[in-house]
């Protein structure tokens, strides 16, 4: 499956560079001192999680991504995509769990919901290639 296939929805990435403007204003402050080194993991995890964390969606389902990992979800295993009270996206699942869906917003539901609604290649006799 090629990537103009997936539809991908990702952070702001202004939240990457106030991950780098942290950076660089922590350090003068763990230069200060040896015990304060460990103060640079906290923009290094933020832009890592800002860069990397989304979702991906394609005709076999979703892929949600975090800072360290990735969960695939089939489209046959969520019973409805919808908005939370905080106003992001959720996955219901058959098995009951709400999902939360990275960097979705409610506004994204009708692109998302084109992408599960799609023929998919190889279910009811369709070609595939």
């Amino acid at each position: 499956m090629s990537s103009s296939d997936t539809l991908r929805f990702r952070h702001n990435q202004a939240l990457l560079v106030a991950a780098v403007v942290a950076f660089l204003g922590a350090l003068p402050l763990a230069a200060a001192r040896w015990y304060l080194l460990p103060l640079l993991l906290v923009p290094l995890a933020l832009g890592g999680w800002a860069w990397r964390s989304g979702t991906d969606a394609n005709a076999q389902g979703l892929r949600l991504q975090a800072l360290a990992g990735q969960y695939r979800i089939r489209w046959d295993q969520i019973v409805e995509l919808g908005a939370g009270p905080d106003g992001r996206a959720v996955a219901r699942l058959t098995d009951g769990r709400a999902v939360p869906l990275p960097a979705v917003r409610h506004d994204d539901l009708p692109r998302l919901i084109a992408v599960a609604d799609r023929p998919q290649p190889g279910i009811n006799g369709e070609a595939t290639q």
